[in-house]
């Protein structure tokens, strides 16, 4: 794929976060439990992973050796982040919920990076790089201030 598609691609999943966040934010009070609406959501994520995975690539080989079982916990961390932001949103304001996952992300990828945690592209932190995530902060912190 051409990296433009796949930067259209993981824009549109950016796009994607805070939208999920409102609805789910909106499901848990319809429900009236953030918790059964994340285990809805999980379990509606993972029939279309299931019947994507079946009809896009057919059922694949289990490798010979399981994977880590440390690799297994992205799955927490997803239900963490769905559980965390459709409990909170609703309290705290969605953007100021979203607010504080960009920090988070942008604290943590710049570790993951620096480090080559988990497998992930070693990109050492450079000054520039931390001059551009400090404009990041103030940016966001000037966007969620209220006026």
């Amino acid at each position: 794929m051409k990296p433009w598609l796949l930067s259209l691609i993981v824009f549109g999943a950016g796009i994607g976060i805070p939208t999920m966040a409102a609805i789910n934010a909106n499901l848990g009070a319809r429900l009236a439990s953030p918790v059964f609406a994340t285990v809805v959501l999980m379990f509606f994520g993972f029939a279309l992973s299931a019947t994507y995975l079946v009809f896009a690539q057919g059922m694949p080989r289990l490798p010979s050796q399981f994977p880590p079982l440390w690799t297994l916990t992205g799955g927490f961390f997803v239900v963490f982040y769905v559980l965390s932001v459709t409990a909170i949103a609703p309290i705290i304001g969605l953007g100021n919920a979203i607010f504080l996952v960009l920090l988070g992300q942008i604290v943590a990828t710049t570790a993951i990076d620096h480090f080559g945690l988990f497998g992930a592209i070693k990109t050492e932190v450079s000054l520039r790089k931390v001059a551009g995530i400090a404009f990041m902060i103030v940016g966001i912190v000037l966007a969620r201030k209220a006026t």
